[in-house]
């Protein structure tokens, strides 16, 4: 049997570094086409790849790739990605809504233009993305939206925590969950996807506690496997928000040792001990 995404053609925003390129990297070892969509042109001294980097990491896994550079807050950008997908491969089988910002500041002390950034990448590009690629998944014989986005945790102590940064994650996955419904006679999967822990990740690192906090995390690796998980499932899966663990149990892999340095893991935003 061919691996489930081999031929199929992944449009993804953001996908430079981190949880992006690792599931880009994971679904070309199966074959599969990735069109990146994500404004990283010119490497950051702060921050490790580019866009063109990470084509080159994708395409030496066995898959092929397409850098656009762009902004998913802009329309115009989002098109020429899923254009571009179009014209290259013939259609889109995916869309992976990765891109995201992250200020986990309170309502007072976060500047209205952090507000606003994080609406525009976070629901805003989410939207924009799935909104273009609608009509190329209709075409797919196995059409599926990924948004890596949390569960809908209300607790008090979530809610409260940093209502802007969690409205903009939120908003991702209500829409997601929306799509699935929407679109569910149609037969296009819509589901989101989401760490039980932290992931080392330069945002992690840079944001959330330095190398320290990297050290209590898992690696991109456990996403990119669950999400090839979730890929896999058949179309009726839709409609559910997933956390990686239980994706990768449900297919049969429970020893997460290599994922991770240690057992001491920070639990990731939004997720409550069990």
């Amino acid at each position: 049997m061919k691996p489930a995404l081999s031929g199929r053609t992944i449009v993804m925003s953001g996908g430079s570094r981190g949880i992006g390129l690792a599931i880009a990297v994971a679904a070309a070892r199966q074959g599969a086409n990735a069109v990146l969509l994500a404004k990283t042109d010119q490497p950051d001294p702060r921050l490790p790849g580019t866009v063109h980097t990470a084509v080159a990491e994708i395409e030496a896994a066995g898959g092929q790739a397409v850098a656009v550079v762009g902004d998913v807050r802009v329309e115009e950008d989002v098109e020429r990605a899923v254009a571009t997908a179009v014209e290259r491969f013939g259609g889109v089988d995916v869309v992976v809504n990765n891109a995201s910002a992250l200020n986990l500041s309170g309502t007072e002390e976060l500047p209205v233009k952090r507000f606003d950034l994080m609406q525009q990448i976070n629901s805003r590009g989410t939207f924009l993305l799935t909104r273009a690629a609608v009509p190329h998944l209709r075409k797919s014989d196995r059409p599926r939206v990924l948004t890596l986005s949390p569960p809908l945790n209300l607790a008090p102590h979530w809610l409260g925590k940093f209502p802007a940064y969690m409205l903009s994650k939120y908003g991702m996955t209500l829409l997601t969950l929306g799509w699935a419904a929407e679109f569910a006679d149609e037969g296009i999967a819509a589901n989101c996807l989401w760490p039980q822990t932290t992931i080392a990740t330069a945002a992690v690192v840079n944001l959330l506690g330095g190398e320290e906090a990297g050290s209590r995390a898992r690696s991109p690796e456990i996403m990119a496997d669950a999400a090839l998980a979730v890929l896999g499932l058949p179309a009726e899966r839709t409609g559910e928000t997933f956390i990686d663990v239980d994706v990768l149990a449900e297919a049969g892999i429970t020893d997460l040792s290599p994922y991770s340095n240690g057992d001491e893991l920070e639990l990731d935003l939004f997720v409550d001990p069990r």
